[in-house]
């Protein structure tokens, strides 16, 4: 038997928009041969409703009529000319890429401690003197251990997160000399199980049914028996 008749898509014109399919692609070629143009606008807006059928999930879209004509544009290789309700596009102006959004640079001397406990510090900073200031710059001295366990697990030596802490706030914040930093097992053990403890914990307390309540309405079943 010879294949020589067979027609492969490969040997096919290769089409623009291939998700709607050759048949589509025939209606476009289609209008495009019409030369009245009231009719040929009408044909088009036929057309459009059949690709948005076909292309349900651009309802979503904010912009879901405009998509639908560039697409009928592109399958016209942008020379169909209707009266459509938006300008026709330019193959520039699809394939141009977007304005590059600038990302916010901030330089942070230490990077492990992250943006939040320099502002943290920031505040701290601002506060009057006193003993609410003194107990947020403990939690603050804490809460860079914390962090610099998660960067570095082998050692964190107190004076050294004291240092790092006198540095970030320009040398106006530092604990007083009878406060100790939290202990490096503790910090170590809440950031592995803390999370898992808080979830047993509440699993717990939803399987005691609140002290017991399972057992009295197992005793309830056995009183309707008599």
């Amino acid at each position: 038997m010879s294949l020589s008749g067979l027609d492969y898509n490969t040997q096919r014109r290769q089409l623009p928009i291939p998700e709607y399919g050759r048949h589509v692609q025939r209606m476009v070629d289609h209008v495009m041969e019409i030369e009245d143009r009231d009719k040929r606008t009408q044909q088009a807006k036929a057309i459009i409703q059949v690709i948005a059928r076909l292309n349900p999930q651009l309802r979503n879209s904010e912009h879901f009529e405009r998509t639908l004509w560039d697409h009928l544009y592109i399958m016209s290789e942008f020379k169909l000319d209707v009266d459509g309700p938006f300008p026709k596009p330019t193959p520039e102006g699809l394939e141009s890429k977007p304005a590059r959004i600038p990302y916010p640079q901030t330089s942070i001397k230490y990077g492990h401690y992250g943006k939040m406990v320099q502002r943290m510090i920031d505040q701290c900073v601002a506060m009057e003197p006193g003993q609410t200031r003194d107990a947020y710059t403990a939690v603050i001295a804490n809460q860079m251990k914390k962090q610099f366990l998660v960067w570095n697990r082998d050692t964190v030596p107190d004076p050294l997160i004291l240092k790092d802490l006198g540095e970030l706030s320009k040398g106006r914040l530092r604990l007083k000399d009878d406060a100790q930093l939290a202990q490096t097992a503790d910090l170590l053990r809440t950031q592995q199980n803390g999370p898992r403890n808080e979830v047993d914990t509440r699993k717990r307390h939803n399987n005691n049914g609140g002290g017991g309540g399972g057992k009295k309405r197992k005793r309830n079943r056995n009183k309707g028996r008599y």
